[in-house]
């Protein structure tokens, strides 16, 4: 069996499983660039679905596919556990010469920026981002959404902070997945610093803002295998050209866990790390695989 085992091996293989519970958390959204006084919108966590009694059938193998994160401007990618898919998060809107771009849905939705639409989430698996809404320069951007709750509204200096993520003990830890990326802030005053929005629960902050019209700040990339979103970009006080970049979505995981009075599984592939805790046998899929009970 590939992978890390932690704990104590499992010595008990008498019994057979018919159903697991599982997590499953795709990609996050990546955060969009600042451009002349508008902070990029933060990128949307992607969609987490978590449930026990998902039937397995003895010898039959089941695919597990683990999304990658979206780089700046890009949406995450999906997460797959035999019939469960959870959608990729949706990348932070902004501004830009041809216009801009609105920002994407996904499991949870991007943040908009500018005068922009915001990115609707997957019912049962994320929130909309959230939106910039400013009447007059400075634009900041909308963080992005999080499984919690929805990303906060940009408004002047103050970039929206990214929506909370859910915390899961899968693994027999709380640990925290499908936070929505911060947004990056905008400035029209050369000596006013815009404020970041934050980004909550293993993701990055945005942008830091503007100090003197010839500083930007990149968003922050999301931490890996946590499903969530990029930080936005802050913008120049002045100047068209494009200022902080985007930062990248997190890559989702798989967890699939069932008692450890069981037989572990036939076989497996794919990266992976295998945990025995609370009674529990646990498989940590952190890229794609496949795994037959």
């Amino acid at each position: 069996m590939a992978g890390l085992i932690s704990g104590t091996v499992n010595p008990l293989t008498g019994g057979t499983t018919t159903t697991v519970e599982y997590l499953v958390v795709a990609g996050g959204g990546g955060g969009w660039y600042g451009y002349n006084q508008v902070g990029g919108g933060g990128g949307g966590a992607g969609g987490l679905l978590s449930a026990t009694g998902y039937a397995v059938t003895i010898g039959s193998s089941i695919t597990v596919t683990v999304g990658a994160g979206g780089a700046g401007n890009s949406n995450g990618g999906n997460s797959v556990f035999g019939s469960i898919t959870a959608t990729g998060g949706g990348s932070g809107g902004g501004y830009s010469a041809a216009g801009g771009s609105n920002a994407q849905a996904g499991g949870s939705g991007g943040g908009g920026a500018y005068t922009l639409t915001n990115g609707a989430g997957t019912s049962g698996q994320g929130n909309a981002g959230g939106s910039s809404i400013g009447a007059t320069v400075p634009y900041s951007g909308g963080g992005g959404g999080g499984a919690g709750s929805v990303g906060v509204n940009g408004l002047g200096y103050q970039a929206g902070c990214g929506g909370a993520g859910l915390v899961s003990s899968i693994t027999g830890f709380p640990i925290a997945y499908s936070a929505g990326g911060g947004a990056g802030s905008g400035s029209n005053n050369a000596t006013q610093w815009g404020v970041a929005g934050l980004g909550y629960g293993s993701t990055g902050a945005g942008g830091q803002g503007v100090g003197t019209g010839t500083v930007a700040y990149n968003g922050f990339s999301a931490n890996a295998n946590t499903g969530s979103g990029g930080g936005g970009g802050s913008a120049y006080y002045t100047g068209a050209g494009i200022a902080g970049v985007g930062g990248s979505g997190g890559s989702g995981i798989v967890i699939i866990r069932y008692p450890a009075n069981c037989a572990p599984p036939a076989s497996t592939t794919g990266l992976q790390q295998v945990l025995y805790n609370n009674n529990y046998q646990i498989y940590v899929f952190t890229s794609s695989g496949t795994i037959t009970f």
